[in-house]
């Protein structure tokens, strides 16, 4: 019932203005426009690169480090690294406002830690770095280091995710196309197996085709931020090629140049 009202209250009151607007003189008028004049939305705001908060998040934590690589190296590591630079690229750029999140403890608390942090500092952009890995029933093992290990070379390629439950979700995707254009102009590919059945629950639409972006409504860092939210899975570390050119300097200078560029241009949309 509530929003039923809220809706009436959008569609009614324009009408009510214009019919108040048409009997007063034309000073009365003009005074009139500005009092009801509606104020800019967070996604019609202005950008000013210096005070942009843009948060960029390492995914996973310490003690819920997410998936092994096939080197049995942390997620968290190499998302870590990679955020960090992610970060100092931003902010030699001129986001000076932008911020590395890395929270602590268990997997589902910190998810809240992090959408609280990035609520409570008023993000205007939330930048999430993970990397990726497969399925359980995808995996193979083969021994490394003298112990046993697993690894799936079967899939590699980075991917973008948005959620539709986001209330910047139009902006939120527009950002990860741009992302998206960026890396592929790099030379890189995106992950195409998100829309294949052998994924299982892992499954998700493909929004873009050309640049592979996916939506994840089940992502809480992505649902209940209060800003755009983008979530990016950079590469594949089980794939054991992969693994090694996601630890090279190269590789991550590459992503880190792509997210500056595509931060750039969505700040001069705005």
């Amino acid at each position: 019932m509530r929003r039923s009202r809220s809706i009436i209250a959008i569609l009614v009151s324009p009408l009510v203005a214009s019919i108040v607007l048409s009997t007063l003189g034309s000073g009365q008028a003009v005074a009139l426009r500005k009092m009801v004049k509606p104020k800019p939305t967070q996604s019609a705001a202005k950008c000013e690169m210096s005070k942009f908060r843009i948060v960029v998040d390492v995914g996973h934590t310490p003690d819920s480090y997410g998936a092994l690589s096939a080197r049995n190296d942390t997620e968290f590591g190499f998302n870590f690294r990679l955020a960090r630079l992610i970060t100092g690229k931003l902010k030699s750029e001129g986001f000076g406002a932008t911020r590395l999140l890395v929270t602590d403890g268990k997997a589902r608390p910190s998810l809240f830690k992090r959408v609280s942090a990035a609520n409570d500092g008023r993000a205007d952009l939330f930048l999430s770095i993970h990397h990726d890995s497969v399925p359980d029933k995808l995996l193979e093992t083969w021994e490394f280091d003298g112990a046993n290990s697993y690894f799936s070379d079967r899939f590699s390629g980075h991917s973008l995710f948005v959620s539709e439950r986001n209330p910047h979700f139009a902006t939120s995707l527009m950002l990860a196309r741009m992302i998206g254009r960026q890396l592929k102009e790099q030379g890189l590919h995106y992950a195409s197996q998100y829309t294949l059945p052998v994924m299982g629950r892992y499954r998700r639409q493909l929004l873009d085709k050309d640049v592979g972006v996916y939506r994840y409504d089940g992502l809480v860092v992505l649902s209940q931020t209060r800003s755009a939210a983008v979530l990016l899975e950079a590469g594949s570390i089980i794939n054991r090629d992969e693994e090694m050119t996601m630890n090279s300097q190269e590789r991550q200078d590459q992503i880190a140049d792509a997210v500056a560029v595509a931060a750039r241009e969505f700040c001069g949309k705005r």
